[in-house]
């Protein structure tokens, strides 16, 4: 039986294996599921709509982001000077 998005997002322990980001490295990993929350999240409050599906790309950013990282680009997102494209 498939796990809903809920379920999925209740039984998270930490970010799964990314196929695009084989290597140890994370840093590219982590900075592509910021945006994708934010891409995500954007998307969805257009369309008026529940952005809980988005929380997945969030806790997958925060388990590999340094939170410096992550208070940087939220300032910056803030201040309109995030260099991604959200």
């Amino acid at each position: 039986m498939s796990e809903t998005i809920e379920e999925k997002i209740k039984n998270y322990r930490t970010a799964p294996f990314d196929a695009r980001f084989p290597n140890t490295n994370q840093t590219r990993n982590c900075f592509q599921n910021y945006l994708d929350f934010h891409r995500c999240s954007k998307a969805l409050s257009a369309k008026d709509q529940d952005v809980a599906p988005c929380e997945w790309y969030k806790r997958v950013y925060k388990s590999l982001c340094p939170m410096g990282w992550v208070a940087k680009w939220d300032e910056q997102i803030e201040n309109g000077s995030f260099p991604g494209k959200i």
